[in-house]
Order: structure tokens, then sequence, then C-alpha cells
């Protein structure tokens, strides 16, 4: 990972310092499955407060696959398909992969779009390429994960999704600019600032920023065929 020895040179930090990832992902896995076998194929079940706000998520995320005609979408973290359900109802045209680490999550995925001709889903965080890529609310959640770990896990899933996105990507993150009283120790809160320069720094010159919509959280649009 060619990031990762100068985000150990800034942090100060050894390798063996560090989580494996392969931990954190059991982690999410685990947390997740509890979630969906607790609320079934629901915003809840996806640890999301309503459909509407996850709707808005949506929508800033799409902004990066806003042209028209056919693309081809990874959905990362796709939990139980909300994104392709979406996306199916408002007539986009475009072939779509789901990725989940949830086994549970892929079950109740497939039951209710297994059988669409434009849809697939995987157990896995193995992307194959596709147009864009998107992960919704997948780097909130750290848990009992110490936050610079999971900062640097979130940079290694950004890598994977950039190698695998030939056009672009979309991802959001709670924002550090959250009501304190609101915020919770299992949570991570990003600097908007951090991960924008990042991306620009690392993936594209055309990199967006969308902070403006009513959401605790921002998301990065990554673009790289403008």
């Amino acid at each position: 990972m060619w990031w990762f020895g100068m985000y150990m040179a800034r942090t100060g930090r050894d390798k063996a310092d560090f989580m494996d990832s392969e931990k954190i992902k059991e982690k999410v896995a685990e947390y997740y499955t509890q979630k969906v076998e607790e609320w079934g194929p629901t915003p809840q079940g996806v640890d999301w407060n309503s459909r509407e706000s996850h709707e808005i998520r949506i929508e800033q995320l799409l902004k990066v696959c806003d042209r028209p005609g056919f693309f081809s979408l990874n959905d990362l973290g796709c939990g139980y398909g909300a994104l392709y359900g979406y996306m199916a109802e408002r007539g986009y045209d475009f072939e779509y992969h789901g990725y989940d680490l949830s086994q549970s999550m892929i079950e109740k995925a497939q039951s209710l779009y297994g059988e669409k001709g434009n849809c697939r889903f995987s157990q896995s965080d193995v992307l194959e390429k596709a147009d864009y890529t998107t992960a919704c609310g997948i780097f909130n959640v750290k848990m009992d994960v110490d936050s610079s770990e999971w900062q640097r896990y979130v940079l290694e899933v950004l890598e994977k999704i950039d190698r695998a996105s030939g056009k672009g990507f979309a991802f959001n993150i709670l924002t550090r600019y959250s009501d304190p009283e609101y915020m919770k120790d299992n949570l991570y809160y990003a600097d908007p600032s951090f991960y924008f320069d990042y991306c620009k720094n690392n993936f594209s010159k055309h990199v967006a920023l969308l902070h403006d919509y009513p959401l605790y959280e921002f998301s990065i649009l990554v673009r790289k065929d403008t």
C-alpha cells in the first residue's frame, strides 16, 4: 500500500501499532448482522434513522454519476440493497453489484432483488471493476476501534475503491462539525477538509465536498473523467 508509509510517517506510529484490517472487518460484519437480524430490511436494519434521511444520503452520492446513459455501479456496504431499489424506481440505466461483509445482509438483498437481471450481490469487499463505486455509511460506526486506527482503515478502503472505479466514486462520513451533545463514542466523526485534501492529492483533481444538506455528515465525490 503506497500510502501507508506516508501515513505512518505522519502519525509517528509503526505498522504493529495498528489493528489488523481483517479484525476490523469481522467487527463490522458482526455489528451489521446484529442490526439486520433485529430490524430486518429497513433503514434501522442498516443503522439509519429513517427512509427519508437515507434517501437524502443516496441523492448526494448519486451526483457522482448524474450523466445520461448506461453505467455500471459498485455499492460497497450495500446492506439489503436499498440503493438498487432507489435507482430502479427512478429509471436509471445501470448495472449494479452490491457488496457487504454481512452474510445476513446479502441474504436479505438476494431475497428482495436477486431475480433482477441487472443486479447481483456478493458477501465480499473485493470489488470488480465498474464505472462508479458508492460507499454509504460504512465509515461511520467505528465501535471500540481507536479513531486513528479507524482512519487508517478508511484510507485503505478508499484506495481499494479508487482502483475499482473507472469514472469516479463517492462516499460519506459523519462530520466533526456535529453538535457535541449528540456525538457518540462509538461513531467516527471526520474532518471534511482532511478527506477532501487526501482525495484531491491522491485520486483525482476533480473532487467535490458536499456539506450543505440537512444531516450531520458530508459527502465526497471523486470524478476521473471530467
